[in-house]
């Protein structure tokens, strides 16, 4: 019976996997040739533990971490300690660690990649990544776009101003873009809602933590942001009301924003 149960429970991390973004066109019969049920790992990250250390030299990892639950998970570059990624559920971490496709040559310093809030992930070994990446175009394409998503989060760090209205903006856009481009969001209702402590957006965007608290505050005073309405829900939501308003803010580097600073 404990056998029957174990592999139960393999066969229910498929199921999770074909809910994420690189396996969600997968038909499970096609997937469970490349994917033995044995061969997935579930693991807990817990908060404030480093997960490992990307980008040191001529080392690789042996799974590609697919986030199912929780999160995020941030990378963090040194010596700055300066968030430059963020992975929701849904998408995965550690494809720039991985002899596939462009993880020969993604490389980076070395960054610390660790679970900001308690995650959950499915671990999938590099044989069998690199076995779907053959096999499937479909697939190649996904696997690319993550890579693709990573630039272009950082190319909309690098875009922030020290002007704090933009700076936010410029974060809140990466995310918009990344998620959606992944098909998370947004949600039923039109609205982007992520879990962002102030803390993460300081660091990502080099302000201090009363200075992005004040920002936060003043896109909601202007609609650009909604309070969360949910008594339950954690307070570090933050939810996007006006995606294509940020777009000024975003663009504002000459130009001030008339709500800043606060009256």
């Amino acid at each position: 019976m404990a056998k029957q149960a174990e592999g139960s429970e393999k066969s229910d991390l498929i199921a999770l996997l074909l809910q994420t973004f690189l396996f969600r066109e997968c038909d499970r019969l096609w997937l469970s040739q490349y994917l033995q049920p044995e061969s997935l790992m579930a693991e807990k990250l817990y908060s404030n533990r480093p997960v490992f250390t990307a980008f040191r030299p001529e080392v690789s990892l042996d799974y590609l971490y697919v986030v199912v639950a929780g999160g995020p998970v941030v990378v963090r570059s040194t010596p700055l300690d300066r968030i430059i990624a963020m992975t929701y559920p849904g998408s995965c971490f550690g494809m720039r660690n991985l002899t596939v496709d462009c993880g020969s040559v993604a490389r980076a310093f070395p960054s610390l990649v660790e679970a900001y809030k308690t995650t959950d992930v499915i671990k999938v070994p590099v044989a069998a990544i690199q076995a779907l990446h053959q096999a499937s175009q479909s697939f190649r394409q996904r696997y690319g776009l993550l890579f693709e998503l990573r630039e272009k989060f950082q190319y909309h760090l690098l875009n922030c101003s020290t002007y704090p209205p933009q700076a936010v903006a410029a974060l809140l856009r990466s995310l918009i873009y990344q998620e959606r481009s992944l098909g998370n969001q947004p949600q039923a209702d039109g609205l982007f809602v992520f879990d962002l402590p102030v803390d993460l957006i300081a660091r990502a965007c080099q302000l201090n933590h009363r200075t992005v608290e004040q920002v936060l505050k003043g896109m909601v005073k202007v609609g650009l942001l909604q309070v969360n309405k949910d008594a339950e829900a954690s307070g570090d939501l933050v939810v996007v009301a006006d995606p294509e308003g940020l777009k000024e803010v975003y663009g504002a580097t000459r130009d001030k924003v008339a709500w800043w600073p606060l009256r």
